[in-house]
């Protein structure tokens, strides 16, 4: 798969700082109360999440929102004939 960086070093380091502070603190949230841990899992699946993010610097999300646009912008305008005929 390839793929382009789309995101710029601030923006990564950022991902990267606020991903190693949330996993470290879903782990010691974690090994406190072990017996509560599945609402703290999601939480280190998303903070690595945002470290690969920050570390390959490239973000799905962005992606995606990016490629919405340029595919918007290229989409030809229709024009609403049949809708003026369909008038009552």
């Amino acid at each position: 798969m390839k793929f382009k960086q789309n995101i710029s070093i601030i923006n990564a380091l950022t991902r990267i700082t606020c991903g190693f502070t949330f996993l470290t603190w879903a782990m010691a949230k974690m090994v406190k109360k072990p017996w509560k841990n599945q609402s703290y899992i999601i939480v280190v699946m998303l903070s690595a999440m945002k470290i690969g993010e920050g570390i390959l610097r490239y973000c799905p999300v962005t992606d995606a929102l990016e490629n919405r646009q340029t595919l918007m912008k290229n989409e030809p305008k229709q024009e609403s004939e049949s809708t003026s005929s369909d008038s009552y």
